[in-house]
């Protein structure tokens, strides 16, 4: 896929970058707003895969696959629209060995196949997380059973079982997930408690051993914008590559709230810019825009202005490759179960419809992907 796009920024000046975000956002704006766009009838009804290749992008969601087994049209729509796809769930530790040596690969490898059926690619999630982690392994540890040398080798196992059973299919992996705290320090967990900070450095090793050619990424929340909890990803990233750590990337995630406001999309780019420029790639990995409930009218456009936001500061970096939603539709939603009172965070709502946030995402693509006059 190509890297690079017919409005990225690269050495296009400071100017240069303000005026593409204003044009970006004016025509997101006319898009939410159900405005006409001059030149826009050739993109109306194409699919968010067609407008992201045309801008060098990969677009992606999130895929809950006892959803996919079920709902033809929710399964339908991820084939129409996106041009990657990342498990939600089913990649996790506490899904893939519920029991001790019991691996359950069906799931995984059913979005593994559907993606190579759909000419989609497909982004792993998640090798080293603090949660998700089956009781086996988190009750062993607390009890002594599993001793700091047994949890090594537990988790080195499993990073190459699962890294080498799709050796050459999966083309971005989510290494070292949530690995530092919103204080910016590295975040407590039985990986940091037990094994101390070189888990991380082992992790992308391990991952890189079992498949070369993939893309090692960190990645985490409330790291869009310039902030202390980036600043420690910066340094973080920093030591690993000088360490000659396989570290090919950062991942924001993305998840937003209606509620809380947004970064700026410059601030969004000069961030991933940052990352830019110790030689890795950048990802929006999770993005989704909460709001309480119920939405209306003004939720709705906010909701479209957070999702452009992060389009554009993708759109706007160097070597921002991918842009991927958690879920695409309001049905099937991981937000009300975590966040109550919370909902509507999608860009198609609970009957499949196309809200304003997908219409403003369309025009960013579009825009991105005409010829610079």
């Amino acid at each position: 896929m190509k890297t690079t796009r017919t409005v990225a920024v690269g050495a296009i000046a400071a100017a240069a970058l303000l005026s593409s975000l204003a044009q970006v956002s004016t025509a997101s704006a006319q898009a939410s707003s159900g405005a006409s766009r001059p030149d826009a009838g050739a993109s109306t009804d194409q699919p968010l895969r067609t407008l992201a290749d045309r801008a060098g992008l990969r677009i992606g969601t999130a895929v809950d696959m006892a959803a996919f087994a079920d709902d033809t049209t929710y399964r339908a729509r991820i084939g129409d629209e996106f041009s990657s796809v990342t498990a939600e769930n089913v990649m996790k530790w506490e899904v893939l060995e519920p029991e001790r040596g019991r691996y359950d690969f069906v799931a995984a490898d059913a979005l593994v196949r559907s993606a190579r059926d759909n000419g989609q690619a497909v982004r792993g999630h998640t090798l080293v997380w603090h949660n998700q982690l089956p009781g086996w392994l988190t009750e062993g540890v607390e009890s002594g059973a599993i001793t700091p040398t047994g949890l090594r080798a537990l988790l080195r196992q499993h990073i190459r079982t699962l890294v080498g059973r799709y050796k050459g299919r999966i083309y971005q992996w989510d290494v070292a997930n949530e690995v530092i705290d919103d204080d910016g320090n590295l975040r407590e967990s039985i990986w940091l408690s037990h094994l101390g900070p070189d888990y991380i450095a082992d992790a992308f090793r391990w991952a890189h051993q079992a498949d070369p050619k993939a893309k090692l990424f960190l990645n985490d929340y409330n790291v869009e914008g310039v902030s202390a909890k980036s600043d420690a990803y910066l340094a973080l990233a920093t030591r690993l590559r000088a360490d000659r750590v396989p570290v090919h990337g950062m991942g924001v995630q993305g998840h937003l709230g209606v509620q809380y406001g947004f970064h700026p999309a410059g601030m969004v780019a000069e961030n991933l810019r940052r990352f830019e420029a110790l030689g890795l790639e950048t990802a929006v990995t999770e993005a989704d825009v909460r709001m309480v409930m119920p939405p209306d009218g003004t939720k709705l456009q906010a909701q479209a202005q957070g999702y452009s936001t992060l389009m554009q500061g993708c759109l706007l970096a160097r070597r921002c490759t991918s842009f991927t939603v958690w879920g695409f539709t309001d049905r099937y939603s991981w937000i009300p179960g975590w966040f109550e009172g919370q909902g509507a965070a999608n860009l198609l709502d609970e009957d499949f419809a196309p809200k304003p946030a997908y219409d403003a995402v369309r025009a960013d693509l579009a825009l991105a992907g005409r010829p610079r006059r």
